[in-house]
Protein backbone atom coordinates (compact mmCIF):
# COMPACT_ATOMS: atom_id res chain seq x y z
CA UNK A 1 0.00 0.00 0.00
CA UNK A 2 1.04 3.63 -0.38
CA UNK A 3 1.49 5.63 2.82
CA UNK A 4 -1.01 8.45 3.26
CA UNK A 5 0.58 11.69 4.37
CA UNK A 6 -0.88 14.98 5.57
CA UNK A 7 -0.51 17.89 3.12
CA UNK A 8 2.86 19.64 3.19
CA UNK A 9 1.79 23.10 4.30
CA UNK A 10 3.53 25.46 6.70
CA UNK A 11 3.05 29.01 7.95
CA UNK A 12 6.11 31.28 8.00
CA UNK A 13 6.26 34.53 9.95
CA UNK A 14 9.06 36.87 10.94
CA UNK A 15 10.70 36.35 14.34
CA UNK A 16 9.16 39.36 16.10
CA UNK A 17 12.18 40.09 18.25
CA UNK A 18 15.46 41.95 17.88
CA UNK A 19 17.59 38.96 16.82
CA UNK A 20 15.91 38.58 13.43
CA UNK A 21 15.14 35.21 11.88
CA UNK A 22 11.76 33.61 11.28
CA UNK A 23 9.22 31.17 12.70
CA UNK A 24 7.54 28.10 11.20
CA UNK A 25 4.44 26.32 12.44
CA UNK A 26 1.87 23.94 11.06
CA UNK A 27 -1.50 25.42 10.10
CA UNK A 28 -3.10 22.25 11.51
CA UNK A 29 -4.48 22.73 15.05
CA UNK A 30 -2.80 20.94 17.92
CA UNK A 31 -4.36 17.45 17.89
CA UNK A 32 -6.07 16.06 20.96
CA UNK A 33 -4.11 13.37 22.77
CA UNK A 34 -4.53 10.64 25.35
CA UNK A 35 -4.43 11.44 29.07
CA UNK A 36 -1.60 9.04 29.74
CA UNK A 37 0.41 6.16 28.27
CA UNK A 38 -1.71 3.59 30.12
CA UNK A 39 -4.83 4.73 28.28
CA UNK A 40 -3.36 3.31 25.06
CA UNK A 41 -2.82 -0.09 26.65
CA UNK A 42 -6.31 -0.16 28.15
CA UNK A 43 -7.83 0.79 24.79
CA UNK A 44 -6.19 -1.99 22.81
CA UNK A 45 -6.63 -4.58 25.56
CA UNK A 46 -10.35 -3.80 25.25
CA UNK A 47 -10.64 -3.48 21.45
CA UNK A 48 -8.13 -6.12 20.32
CA UNK A 49 -7.24 -8.29 23.35
CA UNK A 50 -5.93 -11.22 21.26
CA UNK A 51 -3.68 -9.16 18.98
CA UNK A 52 0.05 -9.62 19.53
CA UNK A 53 1.56 -6.57 21.17
CA UNK A 54 5.13 -7.74 21.85
CA UNK A 55 7.23 -10.65 20.60
CA UNK A 56 10.79 -11.72 21.35
CA UNK A 57 12.97 -14.72 20.51
CA UNK A 58 12.88 -17.59 23.02
CA UNK A 59 14.71 -20.82 22.11
CA UNK A 60 14.48 -19.98 18.43
CA UNK A 61 10.74 -19.29 18.36
CA UNK A 62 8.82 -16.09 18.99
CA UNK A 63 7.35 -15.67 22.44
CA UNK A 64 4.28 -13.46 22.10
CA UNK A 65 2.26 -11.36 24.52
CA UNK A 66 -1.17 -10.07 23.47
CA UNK A 67 -2.66 -6.75 24.50
CA UNK A 68 -5.06 -8.49 26.86
CA UNK A 69 -2.25 -10.47 28.49
CA UNK A 70 -0.06 -7.39 28.71
CA UNK A 71 -2.66 -5.37 30.61
CA UNK A 72 -3.27 -8.19 33.08
CA UNK A 73 0.46 -8.56 33.76
CA UNK A 74 0.98 -4.79 33.97
CA UNK A 75 -1.70 -4.49 36.66
CA UNK A 76 -0.11 -7.28 38.69
CA UNK A 77 3.35 -5.74 38.43
CA UNK A 78 1.93 -2.32 39.26
CA UNK A 79 0.56 -3.73 42.51
CA UNK A 80 4.01 -5.12 43.34
CA UNK A 81 5.58 -1.71 42.76
CA UNK A 82 3.08 -0.05 45.07
CA UNK A 83 3.65 -2.74 47.69
CA UNK A 84 7.40 -2.02 47.50
CA UNK A 85 6.79 1.64 48.35
CA UNK A 86 7.73 3.10 44.95
CA UNK A 87 6.06 6.31 43.88
CA UNK A 88 6.48 9.70 42.17
CA UNK A 89 9.72 10.52 44.02
CA UNK A 90 11.07 6.94 44.10
CA UNK A 91 11.50 5.76 40.49
CA UNK A 92 12.53 2.34 39.24
CA UNK A 93 15.81 2.15 37.29
CA UNK A 94 16.15 -0.49 34.56
CA UNK A 95 19.69 -1.50 33.61
CA UNK A 96 19.04 -4.18 30.98
CA UNK A 97 18.02 -3.84 27.36
CA UNK A 98 14.83 -4.31 25.38
CA UNK A 99 12.69 -7.30 26.36
CA UNK A 100 9.10 -8.21 27.12
CA UNK A 101 9.89 -8.18 30.85
CA UNK A 102 11.42 -4.70 30.55
CA UNK A 103 8.40 -3.41 28.61
CA UNK A 104 5.84 -4.77 31.07
CA UNK A 105 7.72 -3.40 34.09
CA UNK A 106 8.02 0.04 32.47
CA UNK A 107 4.33 0.09 31.58
CA UNK A 108 3.43 -1.05 35.09
CA UNK A 109 5.44 1.77 36.62
CA UNK A 110 3.87 4.40 34.39
CA UNK A 111 0.42 2.91 35.06
CA UNK A 112 0.55 3.90 38.72
CA UNK A 113 2.66 7.07 38.67
CA UNK A 114 6.09 5.55 39.29
CA UNK A 115 8.70 7.11 36.97
CA UNK A 116 10.73 4.53 35.06
CA UNK A 117 14.36 5.29 34.19
CA UNK A 118 15.92 2.98 31.58
CA UNK A 119 19.71 3.22 31.68
CA UNK A 120 21.85 2.29 28.69
CA UNK A 121 23.00 -1.34 29.16
CA UNK A 122 26.43 -0.31 27.88
CA UNK A 123 27.08 1.52 31.16
CA UNK A 124 26.73 -1.85 32.92
CA UNK A 125 28.18 -4.26 30.36
CA UNK A 126 30.76 -2.34 28.31
CA UNK A 127 32.25 -0.24 31.10
CA UNK A 128 35.44 -1.22 32.90
CA UNK A 129 34.89 0.85 36.04
CA UNK A 130 31.12 1.54 36.05
CA UNK A 131 31.90 5.16 36.90
CA UNK A 132 29.22 6.62 34.66
CA UNK A 133 26.64 4.11 35.88
CA UNK A 134 27.33 5.05 39.50
CA UNK A 135 27.02 8.74 38.64
CA UNK A 136 23.70 8.26 36.86
CA UNK A 137 22.21 6.16 39.65
CA UNK A 138 23.34 8.73 42.22
CA UNK A 139 21.68 11.44 40.14
CA UNK A 140 18.49 9.37 39.94
CA UNK A 141 18.30 8.09 43.56
CA UNK A 142 15.85 5.32 42.55
CA UNK A 143 13.62 3.39 44.89
CA UNK A 144 14.60 0.16 43.11
CA UNK A 145 17.08 -1.04 40.48
CA UNK A 146 16.11 -3.92 38.17
CA UNK A 147 17.83 -5.90 35.42
CA UNK A 148 17.51 -9.26 33.70
CA UNK A 149 20.33 -11.82 33.65
CA UNK A 150 23.57 -12.68 35.41
CA UNK A 151 25.52 -10.40 33.06
CA UNK A 152 24.47 -7.48 35.28
CA UNK A 153 25.85 -8.95 38.51
CA UNK A 154 29.07 -6.90 38.21
CA UNK A 155 27.04 -3.73 37.79
CA UNK A 156 25.01 -4.39 40.94
CA UNK A 157 28.22 -5.14 42.85
CA UNK A 158 29.69 -1.83 41.64
CA UNK A 159 26.57 0.02 42.70
CA UNK A 160 26.41 -1.71 46.08
CA UNK A 161 22.65 -2.23 45.81
CA UNK A 162 20.43 -5.30 45.70
CA UNK A 163 18.65 -6.32 42.53
CA UNK A 164 14.93 -5.54 42.73
CA UNK A 165 13.06 -8.87 42.59
CA UNK A 166 9.70 -7.78 41.22
CA UNK A 167 6.94 -10.38 41.07
CA UNK A 168 3.38 -9.77 40.02
CA UNK A 169 0.86 -9.54 42.85
CA UNK A 170 -2.91 -9.76 42.85
CA UNK A 171 -4.03 -6.26 41.83
CA UNK A 172 -6.19 -4.38 44.32
CA UNK A 173 -8.27 -1.23 44.13
CA UNK A 174 -5.05 0.68 44.83
CA UNK A 175 -3.90 0.04 41.25
CA UNK A 176 -7.12 1.44 39.81
CA UNK A 177 -6.99 4.45 42.12
CA UNK A 178 -3.37 5.21 41.22
CA UNK A 179 -4.13 4.84 37.50
CA UNK A 180 -7.14 7.16 37.76
CA UNK A 181 -4.94 9.74 39.50
CA UNK A 182 -2.45 9.96 36.60
CA UNK A 183 -2.55 13.48 35.14
CA UNK A 184 -0.91 14.77 31.94
CA UNK A 185 1.80 16.50 34.01
CA UNK A 186 2.65 13.30 35.93
CA UNK A 187 6.24 12.17 35.32
CA UNK A 188 6.17 9.02 33.17
CA UNK A 189 9.87 8.36 32.72
CA UNK A 190 13.33 9.79 33.04
CA UNK A 191 15.52 9.38 29.98
CA UNK A 192 19.20 10.19 30.07
CA UNK A 193 20.61 12.21 27.21
CA UNK A 194 23.08 10.34 25.01
CA UNK A 195 26.06 12.31 26.24
CA UNK A 196 27.13 13.03 22.65
CA UNK A 197 27.67 16.69 23.57
CA UNK A 198 28.43 16.49 27.28
CA UNK A 199 27.53 14.75 30.55
CA UNK A 200 24.19 12.87 30.38
CA UNK A 201 21.25 14.51 32.12
CA UNK A 202 18.04 12.90 33.33
CA UNK A 203 15.34 14.39 31.14
CA UNK A 204 11.87 14.43 32.71
CA UNK A 205 9.24 12.98 30.36
CA UNK A 206 5.65 13.66 31.38
CA UNK A 207 2.61 11.78 30.10
CA UNK A 208 1.54 14.98 28.31
CA UNK A 209 4.84 15.08 26.41
CA UNK A 210 4.64 11.45 25.29
CA UNK A 211 0.97 11.53 24.33
CA UNK A 212 1.14 14.90 22.56
CA UNK A 213 4.12 13.68 20.58
CA UNK A 214 2.30 10.60 19.30
CA UNK A 215 -0.74 12.69 18.40
CA UNK A 216 1.50 15.00 16.40
CA UNK A 217 3.18 12.07 14.61
CA UNK A 218 -0.21 10.62 13.68
CA UNK A 219 -1.41 13.96 12.33
CA UNK A 220 1.43 13.94 9.79
CA UNK A 221 1.17 10.21 9.09
CA UNK A 222 -2.56 9.38 8.91
CA UNK A 223 -1.66 6.05 7.29
CA UNK A 224 -0.88 4.77 10.79
CA UNK A 225 -4.64 4.34 11.25
CA UNK A 226 -5.05 2.35 8.02
CA UNK A 227 -3.72 -0.87 9.53
CA UNK A 228 -1.93 -1.81 12.77
CA UNK A 229 1.78 -1.11 12.29
CA UNK A 230 4.32 -3.93 12.54
CA UNK A 231 8.00 -3.32 13.22
CA UNK A 232 11.16 -5.32 13.86
CA UNK A 233 13.22 -2.97 15.98
CA UNK A 234 16.50 -3.03 17.92
CA UNK A 235 16.71 0.66 18.89
CA UNK A 236 17.26 0.83 22.67
CA UNK A 237 14.52 1.97 25.01
CA UNK A 238 17.11 3.88 27.01
CA UNK A 239 17.02 6.42 24.18
CA UNK A 240 14.12 8.53 22.97
CA UNK A 241 14.17 7.25 19.36
CA UNK A 242 13.56 3.62 20.26
CA UNK A 243 11.36 4.29 23.30
CA UNK A 244 9.25 7.40 22.82
CA UNK A 245 9.07 7.38 19.03
CA UNK A 246 8.98 3.70 18.06
CA UNK A 247 7.66 1.77 21.09
CA UNK A 248 5.02 4.38 21.85
CA UNK A 249 3.94 4.50 18.21
CA UNK A 250 3.22 0.79 18.25
CA UNK A 251 1.32 1.04 21.54
CA UNK A 252 -0.66 4.12 20.49
CA UNK A 253 -1.86 2.45 17.27
CA UNK A 254 -2.40 -1.09 18.51
CA UNK A 255 0.47 -2.51 16.49
CA UNK A 256 2.98 -5.30 16.98
CA UNK A 257 6.62 -4.89 17.99
CA UNK A 258 9.06 -7.72 17.33
CA UNK A 259 11.98 -7.04 19.66
CA UNK A 260 15.17 -7.45 17.64
CA UNK A 261 18.06 -8.83 19.68
CA UNK A 262 20.57 -7.71 17.05
CA UNK A 263 22.11 -4.32 16.32
CA UNK A 264 24.25 -2.76 13.57
CA UNK A 265 27.58 -4.19 14.71
CA UNK A 266 29.73 -6.99 13.28
CA UNK A 267 28.28 -10.39 14.27
CA UNK A 268 25.25 -8.91 16.05
CA UNK A 269 23.72 -7.79 12.76
CA UNK A 270 23.28 -11.42 11.69
CA UNK A 271 20.50 -11.66 14.30
CA UNK A 272 18.77 -8.64 12.78
CA UNK A 273 18.97 -10.12 9.28
CA UNK A 274 17.50 -13.43 10.47
CA UNK A 275 14.56 -11.59 12.02
CA UNK A 276 13.99 -9.44 8.93
CA UNK A 277 13.95 -12.53 6.72
CA UNK A 278 11.09 -13.90 8.80
CA UNK A 279 8.93 -10.90 9.73
CA UNK A 280 7.61 -8.44 7.12
CA UNK A 281 7.39 -4.95 8.64
CA UNK A 282 5.13 -2.08 7.66
CA UNK A 283 7.66 0.48 8.95
CA UNK A 284 11.41 0.18 9.27
CA UNK A 285 13.49 2.39 11.54
CA UNK A 286 17.25 2.56 11.84
CA UNK A 287 20.27 4.80 12.19
CA UNK A 288 22.44 5.41 9.11
CA UNK A 289 25.07 2.88 10.17
CA UNK A 290 22.36 0.21 10.29
CA UNK A 291 21.20 1.10 6.79
CA UNK A 292 24.77 0.91 5.51
CA UNK A 293 24.91 -2.71 6.70
CA UNK A 294 21.36 -3.58 5.64
CA UNK A 295 21.62 -2.39 2.07
CA UNK A 296 24.60 -4.66 1.37
CA UNK A 297 22.54 -7.67 2.50
CA UNK A 298 19.46 -6.58 0.56
CA UNK A 299 21.51 -6.39 -2.64
CA UNK A 300 22.58 -10.04 -2.44
CA UNK A 301 19.88 -11.88 -0.43
CA UNK A 302 16.75 -12.52 -2.51
CA UNK A 303 14.70 -13.97 0.38
CA UNK A 304 15.55 -11.03 2.64
CA UNK A 305 14.69 -8.53 -0.07
CA UNK A 306 11.32 -10.17 -0.79
CA UNK A 307 10.22 -10.24 2.87
CA UNK A 308 11.66 -6.85 3.78
CA UNK A 309 9.79 -4.91 1.09
CA UNK A 310 6.57 -6.99 0.98
CA UNK A 311 4.43 -4.87 3.34
CA UNK A 312 6.71 -1.87 3.79
CA UNK A 313 5.14 1.61 3.80
CA UNK A 314 8.08 3.74 4.90
CA UNK A 315 11.83 3.58 5.46
CA UNK A 316 12.79 5.93 8.28
CA UNK A 317 16.28 7.10 9.17
CA UNK A 318 17.19 9.50 11.95
CA UNK A 319 19.83 10.45 14.53
CA UNK A 320 22.45 11.24 11.86
CA UNK A 321 22.67 11.93 8.15
CA UNK A 322 22.19 9.12 5.66
CA UNK A 323 24.90 9.20 2.99
CA UNK A 324 23.79 9.91 -0.61
CA UNK A 325 25.42 6.63 -1.66
CA UNK A 326 23.35 4.59 0.81
CA UNK A 327 20.19 6.49 -0.15
CA UNK A 328 20.78 5.66 -3.81
CA UNK A 329 21.48 1.98 -3.11
CA UNK A 330 18.33 1.65 -1.01
CA UNK A 331 16.22 3.19 -3.75
CA UNK A 332 17.78 0.88 -6.33
CA UNK A 333 17.26 -2.29 -4.33
CA UNK A 334 13.64 -1.34 -3.58
CA UNK A 335 13.07 -0.90 -7.31
CA UNK A 336 14.49 -4.39 -7.90
CA UNK A 337 11.86 -5.68 -5.48
CA UNK A 338 9.16 -3.81 -7.39
CA UNK A 339 8.48 -1.49 -4.44
CA UNK A 340 8.85 2.19 -3.68
CA UNK A 341 8.39 2.80 0.06
CA UNK A 342 8.57 6.42 1.12
CA UNK A 343 11.97 7.50 2.44
CA UNK A 344 11.36 9.72 5.47
CA UNK A 345 13.08 11.24 8.47
CA UNK A 346 12.43 13.49 11.44
CA UNK A 347 14.31 15.62 13.94
CA UNK A 348 14.15 16.28 17.63
CA UNK A 349 15.89 15.46 20.90
CA UNK A 350 15.43 13.70 24.22
CA UNK A 351 14.08 16.98 25.58
CA UNK A 352 11.32 17.08 22.92
CA UNK A 353 10.15 13.47 23.39
CA UNK A 354 11.44 13.41 20.56
CA UNK A 355 9.77 14.65 17.37
CA UNK A 356 9.79 18.35 16.44
CA UNK A 357 9.87 18.13 12.65
CA UNK A 358 8.61 15.28 10.48
CA UNK A 359 8.88 14.35 6.82
CA UNK A 360 5.34 13.74 5.57
CA UNK A 361 5.91 14.53 1.92
CA UNK A 362 8.14 13.15 -0.86
CA UNK A 363 11.85 13.93 -0.57
CA UNK A 364 14.57 12.95 -3.00
CA UNK A 365 17.66 13.27 -0.83
CA UNK A 366 18.92 12.88 2.71
CA UNK A 367 19.26 15.90 4.96
CA UNK A 368 15.67 17.19 4.81
CA UNK A 369 14.17 16.82 8.29
CA UNK A 370 10.61 17.81 7.44
CA UNK A 371 8.26 20.44 8.80
CA UNK A 372 7.14 21.32 12.34
CA UNK A 373 4.54 18.90 13.69
CA UNK A 374 1.13 20.31 14.67
CA UNK A 375 1.20 22.02 18.05
CA UNK A 376 4.91 22.88 17.84
CA UNK A 377 6.41 26.25 16.92
CA UNK A 378 9.91 26.27 15.46
CA UNK A 379 11.99 29.44 15.53
CA UNK A 380 15.16 30.11 13.51
CA UNK A 381 17.37 32.61 15.30
CA UNK A 382 20.73 33.91 13.99
CA UNK A 383 23.75 32.35 15.74
CA UNK A 384 27.05 33.30 14.15
CA UNK A 385 26.54 32.61 10.45
CA UNK A 386 23.91 29.93 11.14
CA UNK A 387 20.28 29.85 12.22
CA UNK A 388 19.77 28.10 15.55
CA UNK A 389 16.50 26.19 15.89
CA UNK A 390 14.39 26.73 19.00
CA UNK A 391 11.10 25.05 19.84
CA UNK A 392 8.00 25.60 21.93
CA UNK A 393 5.11 23.18 22.46
CA UNK A 394 3.46 20.53 24.67
CA UNK A 395 6.11 17.86 24.03
CA UNK A 396 9.03 19.91 25.40
CA UNK A 397 10.37 18.81 28.79
CA UNK A 398 9.86 20.92 31.91
CA UNK A 399 13.44 20.10 32.93
CA UNK A 400 15.91 17.64 34.41
CA UNK A 401 15.44 15.20 37.28
CA UNK A 402 16.87 16.02 40.70
CA UNK A 403 17.24 13.16 43.21
CA UNK A 404 14.15 13.13 45.41
CA UNK A 405 11.76 14.22 42.67
CA UNK A 406 12.77 17.81 42.08
CA UNK A 407 13.09 19.30 38.60
CA UNK A 408 15.82 21.63 37.38
CA UNK A 409 14.09 23.79 34.74
CA UNK A 410 15.18 23.24 31.16
CA UNK A 411 16.75 26.28 29.48
CA UNK A 412 14.37 28.68 27.75
CA UNK A 413 15.10 31.90 25.94
CA UNK A 414 13.39 35.15 26.90
CA UNK A 415 10.41 34.19 24.73
CA UNK A 416 9.85 30.72 26.19
CA UNK A 417 11.55 28.71 23.43
CA UNK A 418 13.81 25.74 24.20
CA UNK A 419 17.19 26.22 22.40
CA UNK A 420 18.05 22.94 20.63
CA UNK A 421 21.69 23.72 19.87
CA UNK A 422 21.12 22.60 16.26
CA UNK A 423 21.14 24.76 13.17
CA UNK A 424 18.69 24.57 10.29
CA UNK A 425 17.77 26.26 7.04
CA UNK A 426 15.01 26.03 4.47
CA UNK A 427 15.55 23.60 1.61
CA UNK A 428 14.01 26.28 -0.63
CA UNK A 429 13.70 29.77 0.91
CA UNK A 430 11.05 30.67 -1.66
CA UNK A 431 8.92 27.61 -0.79
CA UNK A 432 9.06 26.76 2.94
CA UNK A 433 6.74 23.76 2.47
CA UNK A 434 9.66 21.88 0.88
CA UNK A 435 11.03 21.44 4.38
CA UNK A 436 13.89 22.21 6.70
CA UNK A 437 17.46 21.00 6.18
CA UNK A 438 19.60 20.10 9.18
CA UNK A 439 22.63 22.41 9.23
CA UNK A 440 24.86 21.02 12.00
CA UNK A 441 25.22 21.60 15.72
CA UNK A 442 25.95 25.19 16.68
CA UNK A 443 27.64 23.99 19.89
CA UNK A 444 30.28 22.02 17.95
CA UNK A 445 31.22 24.69 15.40
CA UNK A 446 34.39 26.74 15.90
CA UNK A 447 36.50 29.39 14.21
CA UNK A 448 39.92 29.17 12.60
CA UNK A 449 42.51 31.83 13.36
CA UNK A 450 41.23 33.62 10.26
CA UNK A 451 37.92 34.12 12.05
CA UNK A 452 36.11 31.80 9.62
CA UNK A 453 33.51 29.43 11.02
CA UNK A 454 34.05 25.67 10.60
CA UNK A 455 30.82 23.68 10.35
CA UNK A 456 31.77 20.46 12.09
CA UNK A 457 28.74 18.29 11.35
CA UNK A 458 28.79 19.01 7.64
CA UNK A 459 32.53 18.32 7.36
CA UNK A 460 32.38 15.10 9.38
CA UNK A 461 29.62 13.68 7.18
CA UNK A 462 31.51 14.62 4.01
CA UNK A 463 34.74 13.04 5.25
CA UNK A 464 33.16 9.75 6.35
CA UNK A 465 31.28 9.48 3.04
CA UNK A 466 34.44 10.18 1.03
CA UNK A 467 36.42 7.59 2.99
CA UNK A 468 33.76 4.87 3.00
CA UNK A 469 33.98 2.00 3.87
CA UNK A 470 37.26 2.13 5.81
CA UNK A 471 36.53 5.11 8.10
CA UNK A 472 33.78 4.58 10.71
CA UNK A 473 33.77 8.10 12.14
CA UNK A 474 35.85 11.22 12.59
CA UNK A 475 36.37 14.19 14.87
CA UNK A 476 37.08 17.57 13.28
CA UNK A 477 39.92 19.70 14.67
CA UNK A 478 41.23 23.22 14.13
CA UNK A 479 39.89 25.48 16.86
CA UNK A 480 42.12 28.59 16.92
CA UNK A 481 44.42 27.05 14.29
CA UNK A 482 45.12 27.91 10.67
CA UNK A 483 43.78 24.71 9.09
CA UNK A 484 41.07 22.12 9.55
CA UNK A 485 42.17 18.59 10.45
CA UNK A 486 40.58 15.32 11.48
CA UNK A 487 41.14 12.43 13.86
CA UNK A 488 39.66 9.29 12.30
CA UNK A 489 38.49 5.95 13.64
CA UNK A 490 38.84 2.90 11.41
CA UNK A 491 35.72 0.91 10.58
CA UNK A 492 35.57 -2.56 12.19
CA UNK A 493 37.60 -5.05 10.20
CA UNK A 494 39.47 -2.38 8.23
CA UNK A 495 43.05 -1.15 8.35
CA UNK A 496 43.40 2.35 6.97
CA UNK A 497 45.99 2.60 4.21
CA UNK A 498 47.87 5.93 4.07
CA UNK A 499 47.35 6.38 0.34
CA UNK A 500 43.65 5.51 0.56
CA UNK A 501 43.15 8.05 3.35
CA UNK A 502 44.98 10.74 1.38
CA UNK A 503 42.80 10.01 -1.63
CA UNK A 504 39.69 10.13 0.57
CA UNK A 505 40.69 13.55 1.88
CA UNK A 506 41.19 14.72 -1.70
CA UNK A 507 37.72 13.47 -2.68
CA UNK A 508 36.20 15.18 0.34
CA UNK A 509 37.83 18.49 -0.62
CA UNK A 510 37.29 18.29 -4.38
CA UNK A 511 34.04 20.25 -4.49
CA UNK A 512 34.63 22.45 -1.46
CA UNK A 513 36.05 25.96 -1.39
CA UNK A 514 37.67 28.00 1.36
CA UNK A 515 40.02 27.03 4.18
CA UNK A 516 37.17 26.34 6.61
CA UNK A 517 35.55 23.82 4.26
CA UNK A 518 38.61 21.71 3.45
CA UNK A 519 40.32 19.12 5.64
CA UNK A 520 44.05 19.40 5.03
CA UNK A 521 45.32 16.64 7.32
CA UNK A 522 44.16 13.54 9.18
CA UNK A 523 45.53 11.18 11.78
CA UNK A 524 44.32 7.64 12.42
CA UNK A 525 43.59 6.81 16.05
CA UNK A 526 44.75 3.38 17.14
CA UNK A 527 42.49 3.20 20.21
CA UNK A 528 38.72 2.95 19.58
CA UNK A 529 36.42 5.49 21.25
CA UNK A 530 35.87 4.79 24.96
CA UNK A 531 32.41 4.64 26.50
CA UNK A 532 33.93 4.99 29.99
CA UNK A 533 35.41 8.35 29.01
CA UNK A 534 32.23 9.52 27.30
CA UNK A 535 33.74 9.42 23.80
CA UNK A 536 30.93 7.33 22.32
CA UNK A 537 27.36 6.35 23.15
CA UNK A 538 25.95 2.84 22.84
CA UNK A 539 24.29 3.79 19.55
CA UNK A 540 27.68 4.75 18.13
CA UNK A 541 27.50 8.55 18.33
CA UNK A 542 30.85 10.27 18.78
CA UNK A 543 31.19 12.97 21.43
CA UNK A 544 33.41 15.48 19.62
CA UNK A 545 34.19 17.49 22.74
CA UNK A 546 35.16 14.45 24.83
CA UNK A 547 37.43 12.99 22.14
CA UNK A 548 39.28 16.27 21.63
CA UNK A 549 39.78 16.73 25.36
CA UNK A 550 41.03 13.20 25.94
CA UNK A 551 43.14 13.03 22.79
CA UNK A 552 44.84 16.42 23.10
CA UNK A 553 48.25 14.78 22.50
CA UNK A 554 46.95 13.30 19.24
CA UNK A 555 45.71 16.73 18.15
CA UNK A 556 49.14 18.24 18.80
CA UNK A 557 50.79 15.42 16.81
CA UNK A 558 48.35 16.04 13.97
CA UNK A 559 49.44 19.67 13.65
CA UNK A 560 53.12 18.84 14.27
CA UNK A 561 53.12 16.91 11.00
CA UNK A 562 52.56 13.31 12.16
CA UNK A 563 49.62 12.84 9.84
CA UNK A 564 48.34 12.12 6.35
CA UNK A 565 48.03 15.20 4.17
CA UNK A 566 45.23 15.59 1.65
CA UNK A 567 46.17 14.33 -1.79
CA UNK A 568 49.48 12.75 -0.81
CA UNK A 569 50.74 10.22 1.76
Amino acid sequence: MTARFAPAVVLRTSWPFAEGGFVLRSPMPEPSSARCVGDWLVRWATEAPQRTFLAERADGDWRRVSYGEALAQVRGLAQALLDAGLGPTAPVAVLSGNSIAHALLALAAMHVGVPVAPVSPAYSLASADHGKLRALIAMLAPGAVWAEGAAFDRAFAALGVSRFDVRAAEPTAAVDEAFAAIAPETVAKILFTSGSTGTPKGVVNTHRMLCANQAAIAAGWPFLDDRPPVIVDWLPWSHTFGANHNFNMILAHGGTLYIDGGKPAPGAFDTTLANLREVPSTLYFNVPRGFDMLVAALETDDALRETFFRDLDIVFYAAAALSPATWGRLAAVAKRAGKSPAMVSAWGSTETSPLVTQVHFPIDRAGVIGLPAPGLTLAFVPSGDKLEMRVKGPSVTPGYWIAGGGIEPAPRDAHGFYPMGDAGRLADPSEPARGVVFDGRTAENFKLTSGTWVHVGELRIALVAACSPFVADAVITGHDRDEVGALVFAAPGHVIDDAALADGLARCNATRTGSAAKITRARVLSEPPSIDHGEITDKGYINQRAVLARRAVEVEALYAGDCIVAGRG
